[in-house]
């Protein structure tokens, strides 16, 4: 297949390439254009507009404003770019004879936090945040323009939970980095348990919706595997060598720090360690039953693994 990535040169691309480049003949949209082992050719934006694209059979969306922990970004950018792009890009792909669109959305889209067990594909969407929201509305669009199955088309709403693998510089290599410098985990009084997407899990299911006639439709995207943050302070720990040091101090006396926290703009508030504690579980079995498989190939702690020692390799 021809495919075109857009966003192919950020984490997730940067991992698409490498596991369908020997399969797949592979053009590239992104902000930056350099040479990339894999990628015939990274075109620009522009490029798009003025039809120099070659034709392809596949268009996976990956480009997007990432989620801003810091809280920097405006939230006309989320929209500019989460929405704007996607927008954009459906538009290009509806008119095209391009017949599978991959959109990468986010869990997010769905629900800041999960109500009940764990969060599935029928929850009514209620994001809290513009990063969520840009991401929801750019999901309305497509679905207000669904192309009929008939007509050879097919578009896939993809919504991974946090992502993870070599090259992630995330929420991951934060915690990690903690843990590198001998901090002791306080928060092992709680406990929770959350999902995680490994890359390489990631890549296979998006190489099966490439190569199956899957269904239109949205799926959410995890390792078959939750793990609560005390089991991955103890993998960091393990991929590192070291023995973890979990303080289960009391609950109530973390919430009155972090109510402190909030009022004096410490590292750890009320938000924080809310995030730090909550569940979060997000099911993956519509897309399990969609490629007809039983489980994930990678398990959730190996790729955790994995994804730790690559930190240590970074000088």
């Amino acid at each position: 297949m021809n495919i075109l990535i857009t966003g192919v040169h950020g984490f997730v691309g940067t991992n698409l390439v490498q596991a369908l480049k020997g399969k797949h003949s592979i053009y590239g949209v992104d902000i930056v254009s350099p040479d990339k082992e894999g990628v015939i050719k990274t075109f620009t934006w522009k490029d798009l507009e003025r039809g120099k694209i070659p034709s392809v059979d596949a268009i996976i969306h990956l480009a997007g404003k990432a989620h801003d922990t810091k809280k920097q970004t405006e939230a006309k950018v989320y929209f500019d770019v989460n929405t704007g792009l996607t927008e954009k890009m459906y538009d290009y792909f509806l008119c095209s004879q391009a017949e599978k669109f991959i959109f990468f959305s986010s869990v997010k889209a769905a629900a800041d936090q999960v109500k009940g067990e764990y969060l599935t594909e029928d929850v009514v969407p209620e994001p809290k945040g513009p990063y969520g929201e840009s991401k929801i509305r750019a999901e309305e669009y497509i679905q207000q323009r669904w192309p009929d199955d008939g007509k050879g088309k097919r578009v896939y709403i993809l919504r991974p939970c946090m992502i993870h693998g070599p090259g992630n510089k995330g929420n991951l290599n934060l915690l990690y980095q903690v843990v590198r410098r001998g901090i002791p985990w306080p928060l092992g009084a709680f406990e929770n348990r959350r999902s995680f997407t490994a890359i390489d899990n990631l890549c296979f299911v998006v190489n099966g919706l490439l190569a199956q006639e899957v269904s239109s439709g949205i799926y959410h995207m995890a390792d078959d595997e939750a793990l609560s943050t005390n089991e991955l302070i103890q993998i960091i720990c393990e991929a590192m060598g070291r023995k973890a040091v979990i303080w289960h101090l009391p609950q109530g006396a973390m919430k009155g720090i972090a109510r402190l926290g909030s009022c004096l703009h410490l590292p750890l508030n009320a938000e924080r360690l809310s995030k730090l504690t909550e569940n979060y579980v997000v099911s993956n079995k519509k897309i399990k039953a969609a490629l007809q498989i039983g489980r994930m190939p990678v398990r959730a702690k190996d790729g955790l693994i994995k994804t730790i020692q690559s930190f240590q390799n970074i000088k």
